[in-house]
């Protein structure tokens, strides 16, 4: 996929999962799209573990189903991400 469907996939998905989740709306468009972009790879290797058994680092593709893989991705990188911060703080 090139960087224009990367930034594109990243700014949809992160959009709708800060929408979504209040605990990631404290960022700006650049906090965004990483959000949607993370949670392309998050939930395109969680689908992967899922539907193959194999642990492989994917990512999901611009398209309908590869934005919701990218939208619940991204709420469980929100997810992992203020457990692992509120257990360091």
């Amino acid at each position: 996929m090139n960087i224009i469907a990367w930034i594109i996939l990243g700014l949809i998905a992160g959009a709708i999962a800060k929408a979504i989740d209040p605990a990631a709306r404290n960022s700006g468009l650049l906090g965004t799209m990483l959000l949607g972009i993370i949670g392309a790879f998050v939930g395109g290797t969680l689908v992967t573990l899922l539907t193959t058994g194999k642990l492989l680092i994917t990512a999901s593709t611009l398209s309908i189903p590869g934005i919701l893989v990218a939208v619940l991705g991204a709420i469980v990188a929100v997810f992992i991400w203020h457990r692992i911060a509120g257990a360091a703080a």
